[in-house]
């Protein structure tokens, strides 16, 4: 893609937020949009399928769909390219769904002016590079097919960006399979690695599709949920723990899996935190809930 000339789809039916959308990023100085306006969801899966788009602005309310449906129909049609929705303020916990389902950014009309459209968009075409990039080998875990620690840094770094930008909060939570080395001498090391793959499904089956999933070292597993507002350590907890439970119960294998878990919440009146920081934190809270275990 030329960094100077963004194609962008902007799905809008209201014509005089389009115009004011369009007027914003004509007077864009560092970067020229190529702009292809859809007023319809019908219309716009017909652009998607004949012209390739660097960014989808997505309005969720249109006069054939409404709401996630609209947001469901553009991700399927749209394969890699990026989707930031707008949404009116009564409909602004439909766009952060939408978000937390692969959407990479959401925009309330109204309180979005010149640049920050502008830097909103620049923002989320580089996270979905990023995100791209991520899957590439070198940043996954051969074993598992989650990130792996390098991948997880580097996507969580920008996240915590993003977060501090729009004062989302989020939990790191780090996550340690019990009892890793008598499976290993007890069944062999096959089965110690079947162990791990059915943990790491076990962890994207609790978390969203948006949470960033890695396994950073022989048993240990961290997960930064995102957009988790509704959510507390105790609920997180629990779910991983009854999701844990449930393949225990479905597996019938010769041992019951079992994890540790540390989790630490980030909001925007934390205060300055690195993501080292967050991380330590959270492997205390690992090992403080694994001695409790032993007691």
């Amino acid at each position: 893609m030329d960094t100077k000339s963004i194609k962008i789809l902007l799905v809008e039916d209201n014509p005089g937020d389009a115009r004011l959308l369009k007027e914003y990023l004509s007077l864009a100085s560092s970067v020229r949009f190529e702009i292809s306006y859809a007023g319809k969801i019908s219309e716009a899966l017909q652009k998607v399928g004949e012209t390739h788009f660097d960014i989808i602005l997505l309005d969720l309310m249109l006069p054939d769909s409404t709401g996630l449906e609209t947001f469901h129909k553009i991700k399927g049609a749209a394969g890699g390219i990026p989707v930031v929705v707008m949404s009116g303020v009564s409909d602004e916990t439909t766009a952060i769904q939408a978000v937390q389902e692969g959407a990479q950014d959401y925009l309330v009309k109204g309180q979005v002016e010149g640049h920050l459209l502008v830097r909103a968009l620049r923002y989320a075409i580089e996270r979905n590079r990023m995100q791209i990039a991520l899957r590439s080998q070198s940043l996954v875990d051969d074993l598992s097919g989650l990130y792996n620690r390098r991948g997880f840094m580097s996507l969580a770094q920008q996240q915590i960006k993003l977060s501090r930008r729009t004062r989302r909060g989020f939990f790191i939570v780090f996550v340690d399979l019990d009892g890793l080395k008598k499976i290993n001498d007890t069944y062999g090391h096959l089965e110690g690695d079947r162990a791990l793959v059915t943990v790491a499904n076990i962890l994207k089956k609790t978390f969203r599709e948006t949470d960033i999933v890695a396994r950073i070292g022989g048993d240990e597993f961290i997960v930064l949920a995102i957009d988790a507002a509704d959510d507390t350590a105790e609920i997180i907890r629990n779910r991983t723990e009854e999701n844990i439970k449930e393949h225990n119960a479905a597996a019938g294998s010769m041992y019951q899996l079992s994890v540790s878990m540390g989790i630490v919440s980030f909001n925007s009146s934390s205060g300055p935190v690195t993501l080292n920081q967050l991380m330590e934190q959270a492997d205390q809270a690992l090992y403080k809930h694994k001695r409790s275990k032993r007691e």
